[in-house]
């Protein structure tokens, strides 16, 4: 599947932000081996994980086919795209 950069960009930013939501569970609940998660808190964590992990590996398949589309360094692109999610991600919202 071709992928255009604004693609890769949002893809990243998917994946950023359900890492996010990871770490605020994490930091919610406390540590996934710890005694304190109810059963309804663990499955609430383990899907954002699940989530965070399907997104973060759509990302690195989407570069890695991007890279070889255009014959550009993987690495490049991965600067690039992390570059430009973070940069959407600082502007101020519009209106």
């Amino acid at each position: 599947m071709a992928h255009t950069f604004e693609e890769l960009v949002q893809k990243q930013r998917a994946a950023v932000a359900a890492h996010t939501t990871v770490e605020e569970l994490r930091e919610t609940y406390g540590p996934p081996a710890g005694q304190g998660m109810t059963g309804a808190q663990s499955g609430t964590y383990e899907t954002a994980l699940r989530a965070w992990r399907d997104l973060a590996r759509d990302v690195q398949t989407a570069l890695s086919e991007y890279a070889r589309d255009t014959g550009r360094p993987r690495a490049d692109i991965e600067a690039e795209v992390e570059r430009a999610a973070a940069a959407q991600g600082e502007r101020p919202p519009a209106g």
